[in-house]
């Protein structure tokens, strides 16, 4: 198949989109850091020998910082911690991760940088990052600890028995669902799907059944993105064959859905969709994101979105508002779910994590810690997800009322930079007893989210899952995932699944990694669980 063939060329060939980065090595400060964090009282900025600083953050594709003169939140930053501060930022995918490899691999370490949780084992075992004992604390950062992540997490999260690893903070609030063309179900005089058999209907009816009136037969049933590398859990055929979540306790029994053996069911039912030809063809090859601006160009009427406010009328980042720049003027995205009383996913535990350079001062990370605290405060989360006080919102005790032709001026029509800065914290009001008052907030929006909130999600683990010093979850995840992308792309069926399964569980350590994983599971649910490694 061309798809699988095209990935090396393709990922090789994709641009970066990046900030400038580098500075020269600052000297450490000789004055005391303050032990309340920088929103508890740190000393003024005037005080403080200026520091440069790197990060490398993610961010939406579409969104990029302004010119400095309209950077209102990097001139805050920089006036308040007396700093000139350069952040690299790219979407969380193939790129992101060369891109920060290739900084590691020079010695250019960010001071601060965003990890999948995978990664970050390895950067920990490369050495690329900094003990965090004594630096991350609750005297250190008490917005982060107050408001985000319990000490508790905080234990639970780290891997080799290292403290070099905190997670970013996370929403607890799960808003994973399947998104679908509203308008294209009722050109075609079609009810929402309600379960499996009438989903695949669906996605016959939007690729044969021209949904979009133009004449043309351009569109799929349904798109998601592989990376290159990963059959993605989007899929609905891991529902189909009870597998809820990436990793969850039935019958006291820990599961890891990707190497279990009911895999096998799995990767060929996606066959058998993916051979009725209403899959997008470049699914494999799409990086993280590439799936929604496939939706909103009108080429797939069917995609799995997280976040709450992904199909919102006035999200600049979201379906709904890219559906409609790229000439979509009817498109109508809509939540749905087949499997929404029995379990759409699993609750949400700690997440991809922040670590801290191995290479930076003590100067510059104190700093870098202060900044941190900073945007986990509630005077931090406003100026990044609302804008400057007096400007784009009026604040009245607790109640925040969004000016909205303010807020798309300056924001929304300068790259949707906010989105940025945005990256340390959910879009959660609610923990600072916050009360929004956003005109762009539609009805439409509020039902949205009233459907997805309606939605059983399923108990969790009930922990952070990490590896022991040794162990490779990164290497056990890559060869699992060579063994799935064979078997769709090259071999007719899935009957070697249990002949590859051993493989990954023996060769590549995952009978040690799942046993591990299920007594971390057994300690905080206060039972015993065990892991099945045969078949």
């Amino acid at each position: 198949m061309k798809t699988f063939s095209k990935v090396t060329s393709v990922l090789l060939a994709s641009s970066l989109v990046l900030a400038a980065c580098g500075g020269k090595e600052e000297k450490p400060a000789t004055s005391p850091a303050p032990s309340g964090g920088a929103a508890s009282g740190s000393p003024s900025a005037a005080a403080k020998e200026k520091l440069t600083l790197d990060w490398m953050v993610i961010a939406d594709a579409t969104s990029q910082l302004p010119s400095a003169d309209k950077d209102f939140v990097k001139k805050a930053i920089e006036s308040k911690f007396n700093v000139e501060m350069k952040l690299t930022y790219l979407p969380m995918g193939t790129d992101y991760q060369t891109k920060l490899n290739t900084l590691i691999a020079s010695g250019q370490i960010p001071d601060v940088f965003y990890s999948q949780g995978v990664d970050a084992n390895k950067y920990i075992t490369d050495g690329a990052a900094r003990d965090m004992t004594g630096i991350v604390t609750p005297a250190k950062m008490p917005n982060y600890f107050k408001y985000w992540v319990t000490e508790a997490n905080l234990k639970t999260y780290q891997v080799q028995g290292k403290f070099m690893r905190a997670p970013v903070p996370y929403e607890t609030d799960l808003y994973r669902t399947f998104y679908i063309r509203q308008d294209w179900l009722d050109k075609l005089g079609l009810k929402m799907p309600t379960n499996y058999d009438e989903l695949i209907e669906v996605m016959k009816a939007f690729t044969f059944k021209d949904p979009d009136g133009n004449g043309k037969n351009d569109t799929y049933g349904f798109t998601a993105a592989g990376g290159g590398a990963n059959v993605s859990m989007d899929f609905p055929e891991f529902l189909k064959n009870g597998f809820i979540g990436d990793t969850y306790v039935k019958d006291d029994k820990f599961i890891d859905v990707r190497t279990d053996i009911g895999m096998t069911n799995v990767l060929n039912d996606i066959k058998k969709t993916i051979d009725l030809g209403v899959v997008d063809p470049d699914w494999f090859l799409n990086k993280a994101g590439q799936q929604y601006d496939k939706a909103a160009q009108g080429k797939a009427g069917i995609v799995v979105g997280q976040g709450k406010e992904i199909a919102f009328d006035n999200n600049a980042a979201g379906l709904q508002v890219k559906s409609k720049q790229a000439g979509q003027t009817n498109a109508n995205w809509q939540p749905f779910h087949p499997w929404e009383k029995t379990g759409t996913w699993v609750e949400t535990i700690p997440g991809n994590p922040f670590l801290l350079s191995s290479k930076s001062s003590d100067a510059k990370i104190q700093r870098s810690i202060e900044i941190l605290d900073w945007l986990a405060s509630e005077e931090g989360f406003l100026m990044t997800r609302y804008g400057q006080e007096g400007t784009h919102y009026k604040k009245d005790g607790k109640k925040i009322e969004v000016n909205k032709d303010a807020y798309k001026k300056d924001i929304t029509d300068n790259g949707n930079f906010l989105e940025i800065y945005g990256w340390f914290t959910p879009r959660k009001p609610e923990v600072f007893g916050l009360n929004i008052i956003d005109p762009n907030i539609t009805d439409r929006d509020k039902k949205i989210v009233e459907k997805i909130r309606s939605y059983k999600i399923n108990p969790s683990v009930g922990t952070a899952l990490t590896v022991k010093e040794g162990m490779d979850i990164g290497a056990l995840r890559k060869q699992m995932s060579v063994f799935h992308t064979q078997i769709l792309f090259k071999e007719k069926d899935a009957s070697k699944w249990g002949e590859y399964r051993q493989e990954v569980m023996n060769k590549y350590g995952g009978k040690a990694i799942f046993e591990n994983y299920a007594a971390l599971t057994s300690a905080a649910q206060g039972k015993t669980i065990t892991f099945k490694s045969e078949n």
